[in-house]
């Protein structure tokens, strides 16, 4: 039986009463009907970018690449500072957005890709994977992986310093990074500087204690951690053998990967295999940077942006990017 959490900060707990039960991921995400969730979700996300305001200083694009298949090509989206013009190739975070493999678009992520576009001043370039369960493991990996090979193949026409572009996304975002620079080291694709993998999902098994004890917050917890997993890898969902990439958090060899950063909250699902991926790299060998936020649920940042927490991540998110850029 799991044993209870600690009391959450209270600054977020504040803000998670004060949610409306319209806006808690509990009662808008129904996996039986995913069509009608997504579109309840764009209506609240518009209502929630509403209240965000302009970053005038970043500048976006949209543009189609080839994809892995004929049949689509691949959505991408890219933000680069106004005023970078005369300061050379930037470096460049390849970003992957969350949403339990299930859920999320390119609008989703416009604020935080706005965001690490002003606060860390390089060029970031966001992919619009397909989702499942219409399209499973492999489909988002490979989307994800095409998109990379993209930026990398035209980093020059991007204003990208090639040497400088790392991966990273937010939930299953974390996890799809995790899976493609796994793929990349093996398959010899792209060159990562770093890794940035934010409360990452990464293991099907939901075997965990924090699996356990995540339960009934209103956010993303067990119950609808287990139904994306489902969603995404089918009967495959908690067997014991999966193809590589489908769940990193099973990969046996983590050597040779880029420095990982890594951040988690105590009150996540995703906390214990967030923290046993990090322990398993830095037995690999690969530097590797790891927080562990006392009393913060998944996605905290996102509904208390302006709660002590919060900031403290953001500052060691974007510290992270920095370093990991070469910046002073």
């Amino acid at each position: 039986m799991a044993r209870d959490l600690p009391p959450m900060d209270p600054e977020l707990s504040a803000v998670l009463e004060e949610i409306p039960d319209e806006f808690l991921l509990a009662n808008v995400v129904d996996f039986d009907d995913l069509p009608a969730t997504r579109e309840r979700m764009t209506e609240l996300l518009e209502a929630m970018l509403a209240e965000v305001p302009d970053r005038p200083g970043v500048e976006s694009e949209d543009v189609a690449v080839p994809g892995p298949t004929d049949d689509r090509d691949l959505p991408l989206r890219a933000y680069r500072p106004v005023d970078a013009d005369g300061d050379g190739p930037l470096p460049c975070l390849y970003w992957i957005h969350g949403g339990g493999m299930v859920l999320g678009d390119l609008d989703r992520d416009d604020p935080t890709c706005e965001r690490i576009v002003d606060e860390v001043g390089c060029v970031v370039v966001s992919v619009d994977y397909r989702l499942a369960p219409e399209h499973p493991y492999p489909a988002p990996v490979d989307d994800c992986y095409a998109g990379l090979e993209w930026v990398a193949a035209n980093a020059a026409d991007l204003g990208v310093d090639a040497s400088r572009v790392a991966i990273g996304g937010q939930s299953a975002g974390g996890g799809l990074s995790a899976a493609v620079a796994l793929r990349a080291r093996d398959e010899n694709g792209p060159e990562l500087c770093h890794q940035h993998l934010i409360y990452p999902m990464l293991d099907d098994r939901n075997v965990s204690e924090s699996s356990e004890q995540v339960t009934d917050i209103g956010i993303w917890d067990r119950g609808m951690n287990v139904r994306a997993w489902e969603a995404y890898l089918g009967e495959s969902s908690g067997a014991d053998d999966l193809p590589p990439y489908a769940a990193p958090g099973r990969v046996g060899d983590l050597s040779e990967l880029p420095p990982t950063y890594l951040d988690v909250g105590t009150h996540d699902v995703f906390r214990d295999e967030t923290s046993t991926y990090a322990e398993r790299l830095l037995g690999g060998g690969v530097e590797t940077e790891f927080h562990l936020w006392p009393g913060a649920y998944h996605a905290y940042e996102t509904f208390a942006p302006e709660a002590r927490l919060s900031r403290e991540t953001w500052d060691a998110r974007v510290n992270a990017l920095d370093r990991a850029f070469g910046e002073e």
